[in-house]
């Protein structure tokens, strides 16, 4: 891609002056617009060291509005950061709606500086680019305008560039050695270059390269691309698609139900069995958590399942067995006002856990496929990928080492009618059931068939879902903790066969 550019374009002094006025009055307008529209833009400078990035993200905001957009110069990892998914720390710094977060490096880093020097290995490439991809595509799902500049010179300006930053004392600190060592290496750099761009060069998000050498040119062109695309979605704006609410059942009779057919609702303990076996496993549990921290294992829970059937208890027992300085239960509510000024995945990422910690979700990011979908609160389409972009965020914590488990607890309806009746005649009890648990119940069969869609589309062997049969809180209980004690098991096993382990 890169080979294929025209290098020596350029443009007059005075050409410039009179487009960037003309650019500058209508990125301001369209900024305001789209702030008022709720329409958030992700924009990616990317380029060859002494490209002139900074030159141009200057020149891009100075027309805008300063409230409502962000410059993120390039991250360096912090120690929190390095125990989380390399994608983390991009899903915390995604922009509320209608913002603009303008970021110099971003994403691309690991696939480019960090190949090149040779801290990402070939084998995990594919890995990041499906990652990276993945990102991409849901923040242009979820209506984010995304754009990414490629600022490309030739090896013989980038050398002459650095030399004259070299040699002024006041800008000496820009050159580092890898600076000095891209340019020496500029072949095999350019060539990485180009293989990172033709892997993310995506429908969804694609590249636009822009020729440096002269800076005039290269600002103009990027203020033009981002001027441009946001008077094409402004246009977009004026003839919406309407959204289609209230998922698309099936006919009763229709659809056939596959995962929640065949459990054993009569399984059940007798209450010595489960005060046995829930002592062993907890002090089994006790035990695995320290060596998850030492090992730095990072775990993700679960929990849904209908209401009454025994999340809160079944996390209780579990957290018994844990030091709590290594776990979060994270309740899951309706989203506040800044949750859904942003994608329904951020609220989520923020809290995963960082490696050797435990993170227990009691209820999950499979609302969007439950409740979101069956009240109306997405459109059908978002719901539909939304199955799509659950799976590709699971990959990405068991990609970077993650214990990943689902629970899905399941009673029947005349056992759920049964806890309903004893919380509302048991003091102290009461505020666990409310009238929307009841209204609820109403709607089982499209909670059941929303269930089953959710449990086949989105096990898989790196996050499986475990059916835990509910009808006995004593099984339940006591089939939850010993899931996640053998999960870790596994898990440690299979870190010690890895080579380098001590």
């Amino acid at each position: 891609m890169i080979e294929s550019l025209d290098l020596s374009k350029t443009i007059s002094k005075e050409e410039y002056k009179e487009k960037k006025e003309k650019l500058a009055a209508s990125l301001c307008e369209k900024q305001r617009l789209l702030w008022e529209a709720k329409v958030s833009t992700i924009i990616v400078i990317e380029g060859f060291d002494g490209a002139g990035k900074g030159e141009v993200i200057n020149e891009l905001i100075l027309p805008m509005t300063p409230k409502a957009f962000c410059v993120r110069s390039k991250i360096t990892e912090t120690e929190n950061e390095i125990f989380h998914p390399y994608m983390w720390k991009f899903w915390e710094r995604v922009p509320e709606k209608g913002n603009i977060d303008i970021f110099e490096q971003a994403w691309y880093k690991r696939v480019w500086q960090d190949r090149f020097s040779g801290i990402t290995k070939k084998k995990e490439l594919p890995i990041a680019f499906d990652e990276i991809n993945s990102f991409e595509k849901m923040m242009v799902d979820d209506g984010v305008i995304v754009l990414k500049f490629m600022l490309v010179i030739s090896k013989k300006e980038q050398k002459k560039r650095l030399k004259k930053l070299y040699k002024n004392i006041e800008t000496r600190w820009r050159v580092t050695k890898e600076d000095l060592l891209h340019n020496k290496q500029y072949d095999e750099y350019a060539r990485i270059c180009d293989e990172m761009l033709t892997a993310t060069d995506t429908k969804d998000a694609p590249w636009t390269l822009v020729e440096a050498e002269d800076d005039r040119y290269a600002a103009l062109k990027v203020m033009s691309e981002v001027e441009k695309a946001f008077s094409e979605r402004l246009e977009s704006l004026k003839n919406p698609t309407s959204p289609v609410k209230n998922g698309k059942f099936l006919p009763e009779g229709e659809y056939e139900l596959h995962a929640l057919n065949n459990v054993d609702l009569t399984k059940s303990l007798t209450k010595e069995e489960y005060k046995v076996r829930m002592k062993k496993v907890q002090n089994e549990l006790k035990q695995l958590h320290g060596v998850l921290y030492a090992m730095r294992i990072p775990v993700v829970l679960g929990f849904e399942g209908w209401d009454a059937a025994g999340k809160g208890g079944a996390i209780h027992r579990l957290t018994e067995a844990l030091d709590p300085r290594g776990y979060k239960v994270s309740p899951t509510s309706s989203p506040n006002d800044t949750e859904r000024a942003h994608h329904y995945l951020w609220r989520f990422w923020t809290k995963m856990p960082k490696d050797g910690h435990i993170a227990i979700f009691d209820r999950t990011w499979y609302g969007r496929v439950m409740v979101e979908r069956i009240e109306g609160f997405c459109s059908v389409d978002e719901w539909e990928r939304a199955y799509r972009e659950i799976n590709d965020m699971e990959k990405q914590l068991a990609d970077h080492g993650a214990i990943v488990i689902k629970f899905w607890l399941h009673i029947d309806k005349d056992e759920q009618k049964k806890r309903f009746e004893n919380r509302q005649n048991t003091p102290g009890k009461e505020w666990k059931i409310t009238d929307e648990d009841w209204r609820n119940r109403e709607k089982w069969p499209q909670y059941e068939q929303a269930v089953d869609d959710m449990l086949i589309k989105t096990s898989t062997p790196y996050a499986p879902w475990v059916i835990v049969e509910g009808n006995n809180k004593y099984y339940a209980r006591v089939k939850v903790l010993e899931t996640v004690a053998q999960a870790i098991k596994d898990k440690i096993k299979e870190e010690l066969k890895k080579p380098n382990k001590d």
